[in-house]
């Protein structure tokens, strides 16, 4: 049982009024919030509410068995005694349960009925859990909202993205009072109109990560692809040439393999979808002509698609420090020694080696860390913390240069193997060759876009310049130019 202490401050003189004219819940003489539920959710309501400094009644169909349940300072009682104690009731009980407030339909005319329900499938129902609840009493104002945060957030305040609660109702006043309560508990209440958008906000809940289906999907069918590939060219190959078997190598380099690959290739594509817009918005020369459908979801998606990179890179890095504690890595370089001793070799030291594995984990320390400083300012705390200056700087400049420092890794790491024949297996390139593709086509393309004469018409363009508005200026300018081919009837 929680214990609550509550220090209540007196009603000043002074009232508080909304843009509407509504008199501020905080002010308003209409302090005691009732709850029809006694369920988890009703719970959490009742300790926020009391907490913040409100008055609760629960209306409850046992109260006998709800006492023990909520904080002392609620009071418990029957459905029918809690709607007669307060005109702003919250309806915590399920859309199923509605037909057992039939008989209170007297005594909720015009009461401000608020509705949290939330069902267990997207488009459960043709209509809203809010609409019919509107529909069986139609003399209240029902008000959708508080249904997109969780009972943990309500007890224990609100935190970051948590914070938002969607309000719709097709009244404005009661609208407007339920978004003032919102604030004085904590939230940042955003108000979505009319009550035909509480189908909107009760699929809110159980949108399964919608943003990162295409991109997940991506990187999977890219992981997948070049896994298959490496196993080809570094296991088969070898077995049907030579009868070596090197099937140890795949759970591990074979994985290491692929990692490295899927990250570039999905940092690259953050930054081709930009380019592509840009490219669409000089060839129609306007900045007003919708992209296409496909282009406008990969815009959206290029924060999920950067944080996958980072993800892939970040495994990588770890696969790369475990790679000499296997225990083939360890006869491998056992066999390496013997044979040095063997022809009687007392330094093996390759001074062009060094410096490639020197700065080839330079490089991949460099590029790992830019993209962590990415997926950092991702974070919506430490985004909001910085300006769009700050933001534009860190996730295009920086991205680009993580992207350049990403190449250079690769290509120190392939050297002189994309010239030699061996390392072509099956007349296929090696994993280096392929993921140096997109990234070099996305920063010979940037290189474009910053060449002086684009980038000045890029820049007109994104400033509102048309090209259309450019040719009717023209024409204008040549008819005014030539007042005597105007024959006047």
């Amino acid at each position: 049982m929680d214990s609550i202490c509550i220090v209540r401050t007196t009603k000043e003189a002074s009232e508080t009024f909304l843009p509407n004219g509504t008199v501020s819940f905080k002010e308003s003489s209409k302090s005691t919030i009732g709850i029809l539920g006694s369920g988890d959710f009703a719970k959490s309501l009742a300790i926020r509410f009391i907490r913040s400094g409100y008055s609760v009644v629960i209306g409850s169909r046992n109260p006998k068995r709800a006492v023990g349940y909520f904080p002392p300072l609620a009071e418990i009682m029957h459905h029918e005694d809690a709607v007669i104690k307060t005109d702003l009731i919250f309806v915590a009980v399920h859309r199923e349960h509605y037909a057992s407030l039939w008989d209170l339909k007297p005594l909720l005319v015009g009461k401000i009925l608020v509705d949290v329900s939330n069902n267990m499938r997207i488009n459960q129902y043709p209509e809203a859990n809010a609409e019919y609840l509107a529909s069986l009493f139609p003399d209240s104002t029902v008000v959708k909202g508080f249904n997109v945060i969780s009972a943990w957030a309500l007890q224990f305040g609100p935190r970051n993205a948590n914070r938002q609660i969607y309000i719709c109702s097709n009244v404005v006043e009661a609208r407007q009072l339920i978004i003032e309560l919102a604030r004085q508990l904590g939230f940042i209440p955003v108000d979505m109109g009319m009550l035909s958008s509480a189908k909107e906000i009760e699929n809110m809940p159980l949108y399964l990560f919608t943003h990162w289906r295409g991109p997940v999907l991506v990187a999977i069918g890219l992981a997948i692809f070049f896994y298959i590939y490496s196993f080809i060219r570094d296991i088969v190959h070898p077995y049907v040439k030579n009868k070596q078997s090197d099937f140890y190598k795949i759970p591990i380099e074979i994985v290491n393999k692929t990692l490295p690959v899927v990250a570039i290739t999905l940092l690259s594509l953050v930054y081709l979808a930009g380019l592509l817009a840009a490219a669409l918005q000089l060839y129609s020369g306007t900045k007003y002509r919708r992209f296409p459908v496909w282009l406008e979801h990969w815009l959206q998606c290029r924060k999920q698609l950067g944080l996958l990179s980072f993800f892939f890179a970040s495994v990588h890095a770890v696969y790369s420090l475990c790679l000499p504690m296997r225990r083939s890595e360890r006869y491998f370089y056992l066999n390496m020694a013997y044979q040095q001793v063997h022809v009687n070799i007392e330094n093996s030291w390759n001074e062009e080696e060094v410096w490639r594995m020197e700065m080839y984990i330079s490089f991949g320390i460099m590029s790992l860390g830019l993209l962590s400083l990415l997926a950092v300012t991702s974070i919506p705390s430490v985004s909001n913390s910085v300006n769009w200056r700050e933001f534009s700087f860190i996730h295009s400049t920086l991205g680009f240069v993580a992207l350049l420092i990403s190449i250079f890794h690769v290509l120190i790491y392939g050297w002189k193997r994309a010239f030699e024949e061996q390392y072509y297996r099956f007349y296929t390139p090696p994993n280096f060759v392929l993921a140096l593709i997109l990234p070099f086509i996305v920063i010979i393309g940037k290189v474009i876009l910053l060449l002086p004469c684009i980038k000045k018409r890029l820049r007109k363009i994104r400033k509102g310049w048309e090209k259309s508005q450019f040719r009717d200026d023209s024409s204008t300018t040549v008819l005014q130019a030539s007042p005597e081919s105007v024959t006047v009837m």
